[in-house]
């Protein structure tokens, strides 16, 4: 009776091979495309307060946005996928500066259907001016 039952099981792993592998490969290439995500995310929000406190401790709106970029670029591993640092705010003694970083993400390469090719980020980040500094 083993025997028979044997017989009729063989092969039966190999169809669940075959049939669960597409889906576990799915599955693994969806938690590198959020991984992806999360660590550029990352990225953008950090390059984002550096680009901030950068700006903050220039005396000039010109100075500031030049540390703002290279500050930002210097902690971005693709800042050819990003926009340039985007300053807001008032620039003068106690005021607050705001620095936003755009990038996107790419996700070209991991062939998911349904997820499109990249998504843009955006972070902000603010600083204060030091009240009884001079800018100009």
């Amino acid at each position: 009776m083993q025997t028979a039952d044997r017989r009729r099981d063989r092969g039966s792993m190999a169809v669940e091979l075959v049939i669960l592998a597409p889906v576990m490969m799915a599955f693994i290439v969806l938690v590198v495309a959020c991984g992806r995500y999360v660590a550029v995310r990352g990225d953008i929000e950090a390059a984002s307060r550096d680009a901030a406190r950068a700006a903050s401790l220039e005396r000039s709106r010109d100075a500031a946005e030049r540390a703002a970029d290279g500050v930002a670029a210097a902690a971005l591993e693709h800042p050819e996928r990003c926009q340039a640092v985007e300053l807001t705010g008032d620039f003068v003694a106690g005021g607050t500066i705001t620095a936003t970083v755009t990038c996107d993400v790419s996700y070209e390469g991991l062939g998911l259907i349904g997820i499109p090719g990249s998504k843009r980020l955006t972070a902000s980040s603010s600083a204060p001016l030091d009240t009884y500094r001079r800018t100009g």
